[in-house]
């Protein structure tokens, strides 16, 4: 099947014709997207400006209305929208209903029924000033729509990271054009329908697709764009960077992360193995929150890497169609051979290869084995850049201070991890740690937690209330007291 652009509200034969959408997993056809040109990108980022009036003066109870409307309907078409997600990303069927469709579902709704205390800011009454009461003055701080934003989404989740740009812009009165990876935009496309069918007026949600740098750079550059939302490598995220800072565009970045596993000595490793090993199943290690670079002391050094040997040796690599697999397919074969080469690279520069490093003996698909590599140093290529796969990193260290030194020594700082019984040590290490979050004896993540990244990992936050506040900016309206 041949996707249209989604422009105006309509759907667009695209000037660059179609190109192939490939099953990482069984290395078939899924379907065709479409290569939009720049002209058509800027008649997106136009149709938006366009719409951008009569929305942001809709009342927020339409607009959570349609919202409302866009995850039933994403809700009651989770079997169909999941084995598209898990064909174009090679995600297990599980982790496409749960993850990638269930959380977009869950993403609408949540800002679907936007609680009246997100929106206000508290007034302020000055006292008399030097002029006595005729200083007075009354201020009121308002949450007003940034205009149009330009949302760029990742490849290894098309339907939640979208939907959590999408959904709290359109919240707050916002219009978008979505600019999907190249790899996987047949869901977004599905998405649209879905907010489409929902009641959103044409020009509030456009989408554009392609596989040449010119659509996403007319999507970012476009006079009409007041913001840039944008999920991806840290590189692909400074050169944005640059384009947004010379017009003054707003700007959220979600870039990439190198996150650090912290274990102490009293650690649960049980629960230390399970978290640090989700490095290898979760989207097979291709997500920027993975604990990829463990920090264990010395005490409990052998045994945690003895057991994450064990436990990555256990999981199916496979078909991700099967119940039984655990670790799917990386998202393309130029993906994978990235992949490969660090592992590779890991050898040269002295890591101990535990398990993995080499290919799964497969017929088709792009795996990628389960990959541990011992007796690192932080200096190593392996333990500096992000690999995005399932490969993990370990580096001893004897005292507390040592490790918080070591964990801070990256450019990037998203979320790292700390596993220890002593909960009063766990945080003080945490406030310690230059990272947008820490997780602590846990992996999970909490939804209404302001998500992004310090240094190199992003500029801003996101989800819950914070998103709301990303979409707005703040006026402030005085008056005489």
């Amino acid at each position: 099947m041949n996707r249209r652009l989604f422009i105006d509200g309509e759907w667009v034969e695209p000037d660059g014709g179609h190109y192939e959408v490939t099953d990482p997993a069984t290395e078939q056809t899924v379907g065709w997207a479409p290569e939009a040109s720049r002209d058509q990108t800027h008649a997106a980022c136009a149709a938006a400006r366009a719409a951008f009036g009569a929305w942001s003066r809709t009342a927020p109870q339409e607009r959570a209305a349609v919202l409302a409307r866009a995850a039933d309907l994403v809700a009651g078409r989770l079997e169909p929208y999941a084995e598209l997600a898990r064909a174009e990303t090679g995600a297990t069927t599980v982790t496409a209903r749960r993850m990638q469709v269930g959380v977009a579902a869950a993403r609408f709704r949540r800002y679907a029924r936007v609680e009246p205390a997100e929106w206000p800011i508290a007034p302020q009454i000055n006292e008399a000033g030097p002029m006595g009461k005729a200083g007075v003055m009354g201020a009121l701080a308002v949450r007003q729509p940034v205009g149009v934003v330009t949302c760029v989404t990742s490849y290894n989740n098309p339907w939640a990271n979208t939907v959590g740009k999408v959904a709290p812009a359109l919240a707050m009165g916002n219009t978008v054009v979505v600019k999907p990876a190249p790899q996987d935009p047949l869901s977004v496309y599905r998405m649209a329908e879905a907010l489409e069918e929902a009641g959103a007026p044409r020009g509030v949600v456009n989408v554009v697709s392609g596989r040449a740098v010119e659509v996403g750079e007319a999507a970012v550059a476009s006079n009409d764009v007041d913001m840039v939302s944008f999920t991806g490598s840290t590189a692909v995220g400074q050169r944005i960077a640059e384009v947004c800072g010379r017009a003054m565009k707003r700007r959220l970045m979600e870039l990439g992360g190198k996150g650090a596993a912290l274990v102490f000595d009293d650690a649960d490793l049980t629960s230390a193995v399970a978290g640090i090993g989700t490095t290898f199943s979760f989207y097979s290690g291709q997500i920027c929150t993975a604990p990829t670079r463990v920090l264990a002391q010395r005490g409990v050094y052998d045994r945690l890497v003895e057991q994450l040997a064990a436990y990555a040796s256990r999981l199916k690599v496979g078909d991700p169609r099967e119940r039984d697999t655990v670790v799917g397919p990386v998202i393309s074969a130029e993906h994978r051979d990235r992949v490969e080469s660090y592992v590779e690279l890991g050898r040269k520069e002295g890591a101990v290869v535990v398990t993995g490093g080499e290919r799964p003996p497969l017929d088709r698909g792009f795996y990628v084995a389960p990959t541990l590599l011992a007796d690192c140093t932080n200096d190593m290529r392996v333990a500096r850049e992000e690999i995005f796969g399932p490969v993990v990193v370990v580096i001893p260290f004897d005292e507390e201070d040592e490790g918080v030194a070591l964990a801070n020594d990256s450019d990037y700082g998203l979320i790292d991890y700390v596993w220890s019984a002593d909960v009063a040590r766990a945080f003080r290490v945490a406030r310690r740690l230059r990272a947008g979050g820490v997780g602590i004896n846990t992996v999970g993540r909490n939804m209404e937690a302001p998500f992004g990244g310090f240094k190199k990992s992003g500029v801003g936050r996101d989800v819950g209330s914070y998103a709301l506040h990303a979409y707005s900016e703040v006026q402030a309206i005085v008056w005489p007291g």
